[in-house]
């Protein structure tokens, strides 16, 4: 008679106590790896996001990150883009222009959107197609302006590829000169780092100097750079440095240490504490459970102690006690706390600016090491005081208070 087996049965026999124990420990042990998801789940998300384009460095003409329709452009992107290609530690480059516009369909009502032009299209560009064509080269480009709508954009205008788009340069309420450009929808896409609250609105750099009103302006807001495989994205940024001193180059790195300590430190600190309220949760209700177990059986124990059963036989019995608990509600734990990530990353993915592609909770295998890790700790620390408490009781007065008792 093992102690694993004395465990299973004295868990099976007390079946409600046990089932009580279990949802307990799954509950909170969903908690726990929600917050061990979360500790890291911005940082992998915005690194994905970063790799997805093919571009490793962005180039800027002001310090910070971010990038907005307030920012100062880079004036002739297409000179410095030119240039930049140039280096030997440089693959590719793209640049792109934000501005402000206005977008309906024939008889509808305006939307304000925001204006993405870009001088490159297809897989290295901020966007994923997906539904409908890409937008053409320059080169390649109609009379007509080809659009691509971003998907809260298309469900607002019902908009399918082939639509007609009237579009105006400028904010609503916003007196311009400007007449409006009939533009082509050629597909519905999803911009990368758009938020859930924002319409978007995707062309060439040709057909933004349309709806600019053909005003030549050779201007981006950031360029986009691919580092040659050999140099790597560190060499490119010293390249980019050396030729414009005046502009910010940051690598994919850079901008992923420069967001994660600052934009993700609130979330990373809310994980860490909850985290830890989680185990000492966990802790106390597994002692707490087997402390009033031990001490329900405690004329049993001084029995099976009479009967020759060591102390380390029943200490091994309670700690797989404890494993049995904790290790069943951890197991379960699992797809409970994933159904309530997905839940909760789109409750908290409604916050304005957020980026709709990007996600708080994301797996990794780290996160579920540690999650087993944190849960077996717990689960033996909690059967210590049982153990302690069953192995020195004094086994002749024990069973003599349980018989006159």
């Amino acid at each position: 008679m093992t102690s694993a087996w004395l465990a299973w049965r004295t868990t099976t026999r007390y079946r409600a106590r046990t089932v009580l124990a279990t949802i307990g420990v799954a509950v909170i042990g969903a908690l726990l790896f929600d917050m061990l998801l979360l500790s890291r789940g911005l940082v992998i998300s915005f690194a994905d996001l970063l790799d997805h384009t093919g571009f490793d460095v962005r180039v800027l003409n002001s310090q910070g990150m971010s990038v907005s329709l307030a920012r100062t452009p880079i004036v002739g992107a297409s000179e410095f883009g030119a240039a930049v290609k140039q280096l030997p530690e440089v693959a590719f480059v793209s640049w792109i222009r934000l501005d402000r516009a206005t977008a309906a369909v024939e008889g509808g009502n305006e939307v304000n959107v925001v204006l993405i032009g870009s001088s490159h299209t297809g897989s290295r560009v901020a966007w994923r197609l997906i539904k409908g064509t890409d937008l053409p080269d320059d080169d390649q480009t109609g009379d007509r302006c080809p659009v691509l709508l971003g998907r809260t954009l298309a469900a607002a205008l019902k908009a399918q590829p082939g639509t007609t788009l009237r579009v105006h340069s400028g904010f609503l309420n916003q007196q311009s000169s400007l007449p409006p450009v009939s533009c082509t929808v050629v597909g519905v896409a999803e911009a990368l780092f758009a938020s859930a609250d924002e319409f978007d609105l995707m062309t060439t750099m040709r057909g933004l100097q349309q709806i600019r009103g053909n005003v030549e302006r050779d201007e981006a807001d950031v360029v986009m750079v691919a580092s040659a495989p050999d140099a790597g994205a560190a060499a490119a940024v010293r390249a980019i440095k050396a030729l414009r001193p005046d502009l910010h180059a940051y690598s994919n790195e850079d901008v992923l240490e420069q967001f994660n300590q600052n934009g993700f430190t609130y979330f990373r600190q809310i994980s860490i504490v909850l985290s830890s309220i989680t185990v000492v949760f966990t802790f106390l209700l597994v002692a707490t459970i087997l402390t009033v177990s031990t001490n329900q059986r405690i004329g049993e124990i001084a029995a099976l102690r009479a009967l020759g059963i060591g102390r380390k036989r029943i200490a091994s019995m309670l700690l797989w006690e404890s494993v049995l608990i904790v290790g069943s509600g951890g197991v379960l734990a699992l797809p409970l706390g994933g159904a309530v990530a997905v839940g909760l990353d789109r409750i908290l993915k409604q916050m304005p600016g957020v980026p709709d592609a990007l996600h708080f909770f994301v797996f990794e295998p780290n996160a579920l090491v540690l999650h087993l890790v944190l849960l077996t700790a717990t689960a033996l620390v909690a059967a210590t005081y049982p153990i302690w408490l069953a192995t020195r009781l004094p086994i002749a007065s024990t069973l003599r208070r349980e018989v006159v008792g």
